[in-house]
Protein backbone atom coordinates (compact mmCIF):
# COMPACT_ATOMS: atom_id res chain seq x y z
CA UNK A 1 0.00 0.00 0.00
CA UNK A 2 2.77 2.40 0.90
CA UNK A 3 4.68 1.73 -2.31
CA UNK A 4 1.63 2.62 -4.36
CA UNK A 5 1.33 5.80 -2.35
CA UNK A 6 4.84 6.86 -3.33
CA UNK A 7 4.09 6.19 -6.99
CA UNK A 8 0.93 8.27 -6.67
CA UNK A 9 2.65 11.25 -5.08
CA UNK A 10 1.53 14.32 -7.01
CA UNK A 11 3.68 15.54 -9.87
CA UNK A 12 3.96 19.31 -9.77
CA UNK A 13 3.31 21.91 -12.42
CA UNK A 14 3.12 25.66 -11.87
CA UNK A 15 0.95 28.32 -13.36
CA UNK A 16 1.17 31.89 -12.13
CA UNK A 17 1.51 31.75 -8.35
CA UNK A 18 -0.25 28.42 -7.82
CA UNK A 19 1.16 24.91 -7.91
CA UNK A 20 -1.00 22.28 -9.56
CA UNK A 21 -0.26 18.55 -9.64
CA UNK A 22 -0.38 16.74 -12.96
CA UNK A 23 0.89 13.43 -14.34
CA UNK A 24 3.39 15.06 -16.69
CA UNK A 25 6.98 13.89 -17.10
CA UNK A 26 9.90 15.56 -15.36
CA UNK A 27 11.00 17.26 -18.56
CA UNK A 28 7.52 18.67 -19.12
CA UNK A 29 7.28 19.76 -15.48
CA UNK A 30 10.45 21.76 -15.81
CA UNK A 31 9.61 23.26 -19.19
CA UNK A 32 6.18 24.47 -18.08
CA UNK A 33 7.12 25.75 -14.64
CA UNK A 34 7.97 29.40 -14.11
CA UNK A 35 10.08 31.05 -11.43
CA UNK A 36 8.10 33.51 -9.34
CA UNK A 37 8.94 35.92 -6.58
CA UNK A 38 5.53 36.25 -5.01
CA UNK A 39 2.44 38.27 -5.91
CA UNK A 40 2.93 41.92 -6.85
CA UNK A 41 1.23 43.27 -3.75
CA UNK A 42 2.04 45.97 -1.18
CA UNK A 43 4.36 45.07 1.71
CA UNK A 44 2.71 42.96 4.38
CA UNK A 45 2.82 43.20 8.16
CA UNK A 46 6.09 43.34 10.15
CA UNK A 47 5.48 39.81 11.41
CA UNK A 48 5.84 38.32 7.94
CA UNK A 49 7.71 35.02 8.27
CA UNK A 50 10.26 35.99 5.62
CA UNK A 51 11.72 38.51 8.08
CA UNK A 52 13.17 35.54 9.99
CA UNK A 53 15.41 34.84 7.02
CA UNK A 54 16.27 38.49 6.43
CA UNK A 55 17.14 39.05 10.10
CA UNK A 56 19.39 36.00 10.06
CA UNK A 57 21.23 37.36 7.02
CA UNK A 58 21.72 40.65 8.87
CA UNK A 59 22.99 38.83 11.95
CA UNK A 60 25.51 36.83 9.91
CA UNK A 61 26.79 39.90 8.09
CA UNK A 62 27.12 41.90 11.33
CA UNK A 63 28.30 39.22 13.75
CA UNK A 64 29.55 36.27 11.73
CA UNK A 65 33.03 34.78 11.83
CA UNK A 66 35.17 34.94 8.71
CA UNK A 67 36.07 31.40 7.69
CA UNK A 68 37.75 29.69 4.73
CA UNK A 69 35.81 27.10 2.72
CA UNK A 70 36.42 24.34 0.20
CA UNK A 71 35.54 26.61 -2.74
CA UNK A 72 38.24 29.14 -1.87
CA UNK A 73 35.72 31.99 -1.89
CA UNK A 74 35.58 32.63 1.84
CA UNK A 75 32.51 33.00 4.04
CA UNK A 76 31.17 34.80 7.05
CA UNK A 77 29.40 32.29 9.28
CA UNK A 78 27.53 31.62 12.51
CA UNK A 79 26.70 28.24 14.01
CA UNK A 80 23.29 26.94 15.09
CA UNK A 81 21.15 30.07 14.64
CA UNK A 82 17.55 30.19 15.81
CA UNK A 83 15.54 27.87 13.52
CA UNK A 84 13.24 29.38 10.91
CA UNK A 85 9.60 28.31 11.06
CA UNK A 86 7.04 28.69 8.29
CA UNK A 87 3.28 28.17 8.30
CA UNK A 88 2.00 25.99 5.45
CA UNK A 89 -1.77 26.46 5.84
CA UNK A 90 -3.55 29.75 6.49
CA UNK A 91 -6.28 30.12 9.13
CA UNK A 92 -8.81 30.02 6.28
CA UNK A 93 -7.47 26.65 5.14
CA UNK A 94 -5.67 27.76 1.98
CA UNK A 95 -2.24 26.28 1.34
CA UNK A 96 0.89 28.43 1.51
CA UNK A 97 4.25 27.92 -0.19
CA UNK A 98 7.01 29.83 1.66
CA UNK A 99 8.79 30.97 -1.48
CA UNK A 100 10.90 33.99 -0.54
CA UNK A 101 9.75 37.20 -2.18
CA UNK A 102 12.69 39.52 -1.48
CA UNK A 103 14.59 37.73 -4.26
CA UNK A 104 13.74 35.55 -7.22
CA UNK A 105 13.80 31.84 -6.43
CA UNK A 106 14.13 29.40 -9.34
CA UNK A 107 10.90 27.56 -8.58
CA UNK A 108 11.01 25.48 -11.74
CA UNK A 109 14.30 24.01 -10.55
CA UNK A 110 12.97 23.47 -7.02
CA UNK A 111 10.12 21.38 -8.39
CA UNK A 112 12.20 19.46 -10.92
CA UNK A 113 14.89 18.61 -8.38
CA UNK A 114 12.37 17.44 -5.79
CA UNK A 115 10.72 15.12 -8.31
CA UNK A 116 14.20 13.90 -9.25
CA UNK A 117 14.93 13.10 -5.59
CA UNK A 118 11.62 11.24 -5.28
CA UNK A 119 12.39 9.21 -8.40
CA UNK A 120 15.63 7.96 -6.82
CA UNK A 121 17.70 9.10 -9.79
CA UNK A 122 21.44 9.64 -9.33
CA UNK A 123 22.20 11.12 -12.75
CA UNK A 124 22.22 14.84 -13.43
CA UNK A 125 21.35 14.21 -17.09
CA UNK A 126 17.52 14.09 -16.69
CA UNK A 127 17.66 17.48 -14.98
CA UNK A 128 19.95 18.91 -17.65
CA UNK A 129 17.61 17.66 -20.37
CA UNK A 130 14.80 19.52 -18.61
CA UNK A 131 16.86 22.72 -18.66
CA UNK A 132 17.87 22.49 -14.99
CA UNK A 133 21.63 22.94 -14.74
CA UNK A 134 22.10 23.09 -10.96
CA UNK A 135 23.88 19.70 -10.77
CA UNK A 136 25.88 20.00 -14.00
CA UNK A 137 29.06 21.18 -12.29
CA UNK A 138 29.16 18.27 -9.84
CA UNK A 139 28.47 15.79 -12.62
CA UNK A 140 31.02 17.13 -15.08
CA UNK A 141 33.90 14.98 -16.29
CA UNK A 142 36.46 17.43 -14.92
CA UNK A 143 34.88 17.56 -11.46
CA UNK A 144 34.42 13.80 -11.11
CA UNK A 145 38.04 13.27 -12.13
CA UNK A 146 39.20 15.92 -9.65
CA UNK A 147 37.70 14.01 -6.70
CA UNK A 148 39.02 10.65 -7.83
CA UNK A 149 35.84 9.26 -9.42
CA UNK A 150 37.57 8.68 -12.74
CA UNK A 151 35.59 5.53 -13.58
CA UNK A 152 32.26 7.28 -13.08
CA UNK A 153 30.30 8.22 -16.21
CA UNK A 154 29.67 11.90 -16.77
CA UNK A 155 26.51 12.96 -14.94
CA UNK A 156 26.69 10.03 -12.49
CA UNK A 157 26.64 11.69 -9.07
CA UNK A 158 26.81 8.53 -7.00
CA UNK A 159 24.48 7.62 -4.12
CA UNK A 160 23.21 11.15 -3.45
CA UNK A 161 19.85 12.31 -2.04
CA UNK A 162 17.39 10.31 -4.13
CA UNK A 163 19.35 7.08 -3.76
CA UNK A 164 19.44 7.45 0.02
CA UNK A 165 15.73 8.32 0.17
CA UNK A 166 14.71 5.26 -1.85
CA UNK A 167 17.54 2.68 -1.44
CA UNK A 168 19.38 3.49 1.80
CA UNK A 169 22.03 0.84 2.49
CA UNK A 170 22.05 -0.69 -0.99
CA UNK A 171 25.43 -1.18 -2.67
CA UNK A 172 25.87 1.54 -5.28
CA UNK A 173 27.04 0.47 -8.74
CA UNK A 174 26.20 3.27 -11.16
CA UNK A 175 23.36 5.55 -12.25
CA UNK A 176 22.06 3.04 -14.82
CA UNK A 177 21.60 0.10 -12.43
CA UNK A 178 18.08 -0.92 -11.40
CA UNK A 179 17.95 -0.89 -7.59
CA UNK A 180 14.34 -2.06 -7.26
CA UNK A 181 13.86 -3.87 -3.95
CA UNK A 182 17.34 -3.02 -2.70
CA UNK A 183 18.05 -1.10 0.49
CA UNK A 184 15.52 0.75 2.61
CA UNK A 185 12.88 2.81 0.82
CA UNK A 186 12.67 5.54 3.44
CA UNK A 187 10.05 7.54 1.57
CA UNK A 188 7.73 4.54 1.45
CA UNK A 189 8.26 3.99 5.17
CA UNK A 190 7.55 7.65 5.95
CA UNK A 191 4.22 7.45 4.11
CA UNK A 192 3.31 4.14 5.75
CA UNK A 193 3.99 5.54 9.22
CA UNK A 194 2.16 8.81 8.58
CA UNK A 195 -0.90 6.81 7.55
CA UNK A 196 -0.77 4.01 10.10
CA UNK A 197 1.32 5.07 13.10
CA UNK A 198 1.22 8.88 13.11
CA UNK A 199 2.45 9.12 16.72
CA UNK A 200 5.69 7.35 15.79
CA UNK A 201 8.79 9.32 16.83
CA UNK A 202 10.89 7.63 14.15
CA UNK A 203 9.38 9.17 11.04
CA UNK A 204 12.73 10.15 9.59
CA UNK A 205 14.03 10.75 6.07
CA UNK A 206 17.86 10.71 6.06
CA UNK A 207 20.27 11.46 3.24
CA UNK A 208 23.36 11.19 5.47
CA UNK A 209 25.01 7.79 5.05
CA UNK A 210 28.64 7.85 6.27
CA UNK A 211 29.44 4.63 4.41
CA UNK A 212 28.63 6.30 1.06
CA UNK A 213 30.06 9.79 1.54
CA UNK A 214 33.33 9.10 -0.28
CA UNK A 215 31.57 7.93 -3.44
CA UNK A 216 29.11 10.84 -3.61
CA UNK A 217 29.90 13.72 -5.95
CA UNK A 218 28.77 15.99 -3.11
CA UNK A 219 27.85 14.97 0.45
CA UNK A 220 24.32 16.05 1.44
CA UNK A 221 23.95 19.55 2.85
CA UNK A 222 20.32 19.05 3.90
CA UNK A 223 20.84 15.86 5.86
CA UNK A 224 17.61 14.63 7.40
CA UNK A 225 14.02 15.54 8.08
CA UNK A 226 11.67 14.43 10.84
CA UNK A 227 7.91 14.41 10.40
CA UNK A 228 5.36 14.87 13.18
CA UNK A 229 1.57 14.61 13.09
CA UNK A 230 -0.32 16.76 15.57
CA UNK A 231 -4.02 16.85 16.42
CA UNK A 232 -4.46 20.42 17.65
CA UNK A 233 -8.23 20.18 18.08
CA UNK A 234 -8.18 17.00 20.14
CA UNK A 235 -8.73 17.27 23.89
CA UNK A 236 -5.66 16.67 26.02
CA UNK A 237 -5.35 13.10 27.22
CA UNK A 238 -7.77 11.65 24.71
CA UNK A 239 -6.73 9.00 22.21
CA UNK A 240 -10.07 8.34 20.57
CA UNK A 241 -11.51 9.77 17.39
CA UNK A 242 -9.68 12.96 16.41
CA UNK A 243 -9.99 15.60 13.70
CA UNK A 244 -7.67 15.41 10.71
CA UNK A 245 -4.01 15.50 11.70
CA UNK A 246 -1.60 18.30 10.86
CA UNK A 247 1.74 17.35 9.31
CA UNK A 248 4.88 19.16 10.45
CA UNK A 249 8.42 18.81 9.12
CA UNK A 250 11.73 19.76 10.69
CA UNK A 251 14.83 19.75 8.49
CA UNK A 252 18.41 19.70 9.76
CA UNK A 253 20.91 21.20 7.33
CA UNK A 254 24.61 20.96 8.20
CA UNK A 255 25.86 23.47 5.60
CA UNK A 256 23.64 26.41 4.71
CA UNK A 257 24.42 28.75 1.82
CA UNK A 258 22.16 31.58 2.92
CA UNK A 259 22.26 33.54 -0.32
CA UNK A 260 21.44 30.83 -2.87
CA UNK A 261 20.84 27.46 -1.25
CA UNK A 262 18.63 28.17 1.75
CA UNK A 263 15.77 29.92 -0.13
CA UNK A 264 15.77 26.91 -2.48
CA UNK A 265 15.81 24.40 0.40
CA UNK A 266 12.95 26.14 2.24
CA UNK A 267 10.71 25.91 -0.82
CA UNK A 268 11.75 22.31 -1.55
CA UNK A 269 11.05 20.82 1.87
CA UNK A 270 7.89 22.87 2.31
CA UNK A 271 6.68 21.46 -1.01
CA UNK A 272 7.65 17.92 0.03
CA UNK A 273 5.62 18.39 3.23
CA UNK A 274 2.63 19.54 1.19
CA UNK A 275 2.93 16.50 -1.08
CA UNK A 276 3.18 14.06 1.81
CA UNK A 277 0.20 15.68 3.52
CA UNK A 278 -1.75 15.39 0.27
CA UNK A 279 -1.19 11.64 -0.17
CA UNK A 280 -1.68 10.92 3.56
CA UNK A 281 -4.87 12.99 3.93
CA UNK A 282 -3.31 15.38 6.44
CA UNK A 283 -3.34 19.16 6.79
CA UNK A 284 0.05 20.78 6.07
CA UNK A 285 1.17 22.31 9.35
CA UNK A 286 4.60 23.92 9.61
CA UNK A 287 8.09 23.63 8.19
CA UNK A 288 10.99 24.26 10.59
CA UNK A 289 14.49 24.81 9.21
CA UNK A 290 17.27 24.00 11.68
CA UNK A 291 20.77 24.94 10.59
CA UNK A 292 24.35 24.11 11.51
CA UNK A 293 26.93 26.25 9.69
CA UNK A 294 24.85 29.16 8.35
CA UNK A 295 27.09 31.17 6.06
CA UNK A 296 27.21 33.91 3.46
CA UNK A 297 29.81 33.66 0.70
CA UNK A 298 31.85 36.84 0.46
CA UNK A 299 30.93 37.29 -3.19
CA UNK A 300 27.22 37.29 -2.22
CA UNK A 301 27.47 40.11 0.34
CA UNK A 302 26.75 42.98 -2.04
CA UNK A 303 23.63 41.34 -3.50
CA UNK A 304 22.34 40.43 -0.04
CA UNK A 305 22.79 44.02 1.18
CA UNK A 306 20.50 45.07 -1.67
CA UNK A 307 18.03 42.29 -0.82
CA UNK A 308 17.89 43.44 2.80
CA UNK A 309 16.46 46.77 1.65
CA UNK A 310 13.36 45.06 0.28
CA UNK A 311 10.16 44.32 2.14
CA UNK A 312 8.66 40.86 1.68
CA UNK A 313 5.29 40.33 0.05
CA UNK A 314 2.64 37.73 0.65
CA UNK A 315 3.79 34.17 -0.02
CA UNK A 316 2.15 32.49 -3.04
CA UNK A 317 -0.74 30.11 -2.60
CA UNK A 318 -0.54 26.44 -3.46
CA UNK A 319 -3.04 24.13 -5.11
CA UNK A 320 -2.43 20.40 -5.59
CA UNK A 321 -4.73 18.37 -7.81
CA UNK A 322 -4.48 14.68 -8.61
CA UNK A 323 -6.14 13.13 -11.65
CA UNK A 324 -8.82 10.51 -11.01
CA UNK A 325 -7.27 7.20 -10.12
CA UNK A 326 -3.95 8.90 -9.16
Amino acid sequence: MATAAVEAMPQIDVASDKVTATDNTLAHQASTTTAISGPAEPPVDPNHEEYQYLKLIRDILDNGEHRPDRTGTGTVSIFAPTPLKFTLTSPSGSLILPLLTSKRVFLRAVIAELLWFISGSTSSLPLAEAGIKIWDGNGSRAYLDSIGLTERAEGDLGPVYGFQWRHFGAKYVDAKTDYTGQGVDQLTEVIHKLRNTPYDRRIILSAWNPADLKIMALPPCHMFAQFYVSYPRAKKGQEGEKPKGHLHCQLYQRSCDMGLGVPFNIASYALLTHMLAHVCDLVPGTFTHTMGDAHVYLDHVEALEVQLQRDPREFPGLEIKREKGG
